[in-house]
């Protein structure tokens, strides 16, 4: 999504609405374990000043990422607002905010931004619903719960008496006569 500012012009009075669906494959470029990204619809609406585009953007699509037990795909949808500031002329480089993009030159290129925004949307793991769980033990390998390894320790907590101490173990066992 690229628009010429000269052209922003007749926009200024109203304010430019957005309803566009653009293909952002550079994200799976900048993500390896993005497996796929379907076409993302952009809607919001602009309003412009002297030098300065304000944006207001609804992000929806979908993304398929790897399964974090069976690496199986997974379809994770987006659904995510965001307001950004485009910035052009003296003032561009003035802000060091997260929100305020630079524009270098007379052409506004918001596919960078929203490629920025879908990659900060992606969750560190994805689970599939149908996953089967890990199969808890292997020839090679096991696993143990924090629950199961507590109970354990426990256990063995419990069957340790220092023999120094053990008549006195004896003591509190007496009832009172």
């Amino acid at each position: 999504m690229k628009w010429a500012i000269p052209q922003l012009s007749k926009y200024r009075q109203n304010g430019m609405p957005v309803d566009q669906t653009v293909q952002l494959d550079g994200v799976i470029a900048r993500n390896k374990d993005i497996r796929h990204i379907t076409p993302v619809h952009v809607e919001g609406f602009c309003t412009f000043g002297a030098e300065q585009m304000n944006c207001h953007f609804h992000v929806t699509g979908e993304l398929v990422l790897p399964c974090a037990r069976t690496w199986e795909d997974v379809t994770f949808p987006l659904d995510f607002e965001s307001d950004e500031i485009f910035r052009w002329g003296e003032m561009a480089g003035d802000n060091e905010e997260d929100n305020i993009h630079p524009v270098t030159g007379d052409v506004i290129d918001v596919t960078p931004v929203l490629e920025e925004l879908i990659l900060l949307e992606i969750p560190m793991q994805v689970f599939k619903e149908d996953a089967q769980a890990i199969q808890p033990k292997n020839d090679s390998w096991s696993y143990t719960t924090d629950e199961a390894l507590e109970a354990k320790q426990s256990e063995k907590d419990e069957q340790k008496v220092d023999p120094r101490l053990a008549d006195l173990a004896k003591y509190f066992d007496q009832t009172d006569e």
